[in-house]
């Protein structure tokens, strides 16, 4: 995971955010890597690599972080 200063051009949002501003927003970089950003709070992003992003989001799919 790390910082970047130079911003994605699109940023995608969760469907299920419908008029919130409380929502994470995601973006593909040309290195491959993924930007995450909070709605709330634009100028803080965070990038993850491809590697790091696809466990992430396994991990999230098989449920290791929903609440009990």
């Amino acid at each position: 995971m790390s910082f970047h200063a130079t911003p994605p051009d699109q940023w995608r949002r969760s469907t299920r955010c419908g008029a919130s501003n409380g929502c994470v927003e995601v973006a593909r970089r040309g290195d491959g890597a993924i930007s995450v950003r909070d709605t709330e709070d634009t100028a803080a992003t965070l990038a993850f690599g491809p590697g790091e992003w696809r466990r992430f989001t396994e991990h999230v799919r098989d449920g290791r972080y929903d609440r009990p």
